[in-house]
């Protein structure tokens, strides 16, 4: 997969992949507008969002309805060092939802594909190259 990665003006940065965008700026305070999420932002949301599309397909196989599930994403990071340090995914969902469920809804959210590069992360290789601007 190939993204490309360009700056727009002030502090935004946008990543462009097949038919999509994904904008991100910085907030006033770090030089930006705030008109859209940090990268940091963009990456920790596609955590829950990552657990919701498992989540989702889960409760699709299974015709259960998906009305009133949500679910909700803490971090807890270290105060020292500023890095996330733990990440709670809470499923609620609705009175009367299968109980007999819950446990396979966690086990679907652990299945998420962000979650497990964390877990094995990719090595990273950063270069230069020059090109001629058109």
């Amino acid at each position: 997969m190939e993204l490309l990665i360009d700056f727009p003006g002030g502090a935004r940065v946008d990543a462009h992949f097949g038919p999509y965008t994904v904008h991100t700026d910085q907030p006033a305070m770090g030089g930006g507008e705030g008109s859209a999420p940090t990268p940091f932002g963009v990456f920790l949301a596609s955590l829950g969002t990552c657990a919701g599309i498992y989540v989702l397909g889960f409760c699709k196989q299974r015709g259960l309805p998906t009305e009133g599930i949500r679910i909700i994403q803490h971090t807890q990071s270290n105060p020292l060092s500023g890095m996330v340090e733990k990440v709670e995914l809470e499923i609620q969902v609705p009175p009367g939802f299968p109980e007999k469920y819950r446990p396979s809804l966690i086990r679907s959210a652990e299945l998420c594909a962000v979650k497990k590069h964390l877990e094995n992360p990719p090595a990273f290789e950063i270069n230069t190259k020059e090109v001629a601007v058109a």
